[in-house]
C-alpha cells in the first residue's frame, strides 16, 4: 500500500470530467420530474427551469473561480475551510458526503425495483443490495477504470437526450408529419403561458435547484485530472452550458409538444413524444435509459462521497486511515466506508421506509442549498483575498462581483426558507436545518482548539503564493 504517500492520481481527462458531473445530475428527475412540472405550471414551467438553471451557472461560476486557483478533491469544503474557517468546512463535508450517500441509497433501491419489474424471481432487496458493490468494483480498480466506465453510462443518456433534441427540432419545424405542435395562439387560449399563475412557476424553481444537484462533482473530479486547473475551467463550462441545453430545451420542445392537459402523456414525458413520432418502442427505450442514468449517479455517489471524506481525513476532520490510498490512487478505506454506510442507509429505507429512511432523507434534504450558500461566502472571502495578495491568479472571474454573487445568496437563502410554507418541504426544512446545527456543534465539541494539519497549512500557504 501507498500509505506514506497519500494522494490521490492525476489521471481523469476533461471529457472524463465533464461526463462524471453530468452523470450525477441527469437522472430520472429529468426523464421523469420534468412531466411533473409542466403538469403544475403548463408553460410557465419553461421560466422555472431557465431561472433555476441560470442560479447553477452562477454557483458553478464561482466555484470554478476558486478551483481554477486551487484545484483540490474537497473542492467547496476545502474552500470553505480556508475562506470561514475550519468549522465550515467540516460541516459542509459531512453534511455532503451524508447527502450523496442519501443519494445512493434511493438509487440502489429504485434500481431495484426495476430489475424486480424485469424479473419478478429477484426480490427487490436483493437487487437493490448487488448494485452498489458492483460499482464499488469499478471505483476500486482504477480512477481510470472508474472515468472510463462514468464516460459510457453518462455518455449513452447524453446521447437519448440529443436525439430526443433533435427529434423534438424535427417535429416543431414540420418534418414529422401527423404531429401538431402549440404556437403561441394556443397557449393564450388555454389560459396563457401562465394557466395556473406565478405562484407553480416559482414553486416549481424550489424543486428544480434540488433537482440540479450534482454539477459541482466537476470540482471535485477536476483534482483527480491530467491537469486541474486547465481540465477545471472547461469541463464546469461544458457542464453549464450542456445542462441548459439539455434541460431548458428539453422542457421547450415538451411544453410545444404536448399540451399541458395531457396529464397521461405528461407521465413520461420523453417517451410520449418519441411515441407521438411514431416510435412505438421509445417506452422500452426510455425505460432502459433511466435504469442508465440511475446507475450513473449511483456510480458518481460512490466516487463522489468518497473524495469527500478521504479530504475531510487530510484536512483532520475525519479518522485518519480514511486518508491511505493505495498504488492505484484510490482511497480505498474512504470508498469502503462510504459504501458500507450507503448500505445502512439502504437497508433503513427496506426496514423502516415510511419513518427512518423518511427521516434520514429528510435530513439532507436541504444540503444542497446550504452548500450553495456556503460556496457563495467563501467565494466573497477567498476572492477579496486573491485580488489583494495574488490579483494574477484569477484568470476566471465570477461577473459583475461582488454583485452578482451577493444576489445568489439571497435567491439560495428565500429558497431554503420557502421551505417552510410547503407542505411536503416542511419537515425537511426543520431536520436539515437541525442536523446542520449538530454538526456544526459536534465540530465544535471534539476538534475545539485542535491545530490545524501541516498539510492544510501548506495548502494555504501554496495558495497566496
Amino acid at each position: 500500500m501507498n500509505d506514506q504517500n497519500n494522494e490521490l492520481k492525476h489521471v481523469l481527462k476533461t471529457r472524463h470530467v465533464t461526463m462524471i458531473s453530468i452523470g450525477g445530475v441527469i437522472g430520472a428527475g429529468l426523464f421523469v420530474g420534468s412531466g411533473t412540472m409542466i403538469t403544475t405550471a403548463g408553460p410557465g414551467a419553461l421560466l422555472s427551469y431557465g431561472i433555476a438553471g441560470l442560479l447553477i451557472v452562477l454557483i458553478m461560476r464561482m466555484l470554478g473561480e476558486m478551483a481554477v486557483v486551487n484545484p483540490d478533491s474537497g473542492s467547496f469544503s476545502t474552500y470553505a475551510h480556508q475562506a470561514l474557517g475550519p468549522w465550515a468546512g467540516y460541516t459542509i463535508g459531512w453534511l455532503y458526503w451524508f447527502n450523496w450517500l442519501i443519494i445512493v441509497a434511493i438509487e440502489a433501491t429504485l434500481l431495484g425495483g426495476m430489475v424486480h419489474d424485469w424479473l419478478p424471481s429477484i426480490p427487490i432487496w436483493a437487487a437493490s443490495f448487488a448494485f452498489p458493490i458492483l460499482l464499488t468494483i469499478t471505483n476500486m480498480f482504477s480512477v481510470k477504470a472508474y472515468g472510463e466506465f462514468e464516460y459510457w453510462l453518462a455518455f449513452i443518456k447524453v446521447s437519448a437526450i440529443v436525439i430526443f433534441l433533435c427529434l423534438g427540432a424535427a417535429i416543431i419545424f414540420g418534418f414529422v408529419p401527423g404531429v401538431k405542435t402549440l404556437d403561441l395562439a394556443t397557449f393564450t387560449a388555454n389560459g396563457g403561458f401562465f394557466p395556473h399563475g406565478w405562484m407553480p412557476v416559482l414553486l416549481n424553481v424550489i424543486f428544480i435547484t434540488f433537482s440540479l444537484s450534482g454539477s459541482e462533482v466537476a470540482a471535485i473530479a477536476a483534482g483527480e485530472s491530467t491537469n486541474p486547473k486547465k481540465n477545471i475551467i472547461k469541463a464546469i463550462n461544458a457542464v453549464v452550458w450542456r445542462l441548459l441545453l439539455f434541460f431548458v430545451g428539453s422542457v421547450a420542445i415538451l411544453v410545444m409538444v404536448i399540451p399541458a392537459g395531457a396529464k397521461d402523456l405528461l407521465k413520461t414525458p420523453y417517451a410520449s413524444v418519441f411515441k407521438l413520432a411514431g416510435l412505438p418502442a421509445a417506452a422500452q427505450i426510455m425505460t432502459v435509459v433511466i435504469f442508465i442514468s440511475l446507475l450513473s449517479v449511483l456510480n458518481s455517489g460512490l466516487y463522489t462521497s468518497s473524495r469527500m471524506i478521504y479530504s475531510l481525513a487530510k484536512k483532520g476532520d475525519a479518522p485518519s486511515f480514511l486518508a491511505r490510498v493505495n498504488k492505484r490512487g484510490i482511497p480505498y478505506w474512504a470508498l469502503a466506508a462510504s459504501v458500507f454506510f450507503a448500505y445502512v442507509f439502504t437497508f433503513s429505507k427496506f426496514a423502516s421506509p415510511d419513518k427512518l429512511f423518511v427521516f434520514l432523507a429528510d435530513s439532507s434534504g436541504g444540503v444542497t442549498l446550504i452548500m450553495y450558500i456556503l460556496i457563495a461566502f467563501s467565494h466573497i472571502r477567498l476572492r477579496r483575498k486573491m485580488e489583494k495578495e495574488n490579483p494574477e491568479k484569477l484568470t476566471v472571474k465570477m461577473w459583475l462581483f461582488p454583485y452578482l454573487t451577493y444576489a445568489t445568496i439571497l435567491v439560495v437563502f428565500a429558497i431554503f426558507i420557502a421551505q417552510v410554507f410547503i407542505d411536503s418541504m416542511r419537515s425537511q426544512f426543520y431536520l436539515t436545518s437541525l442536523l446542520t446545527i449538530l454538526v456544526i456543534g459536534s465540530y465544535f465539541l471534539f476538534n475545539y482548539k485542535k491545530e490545524e494539519p501541516v498539510v492544510q497549512q501548506l495548502e494555504e500557504v501554496k495558495v497566496s503564493e
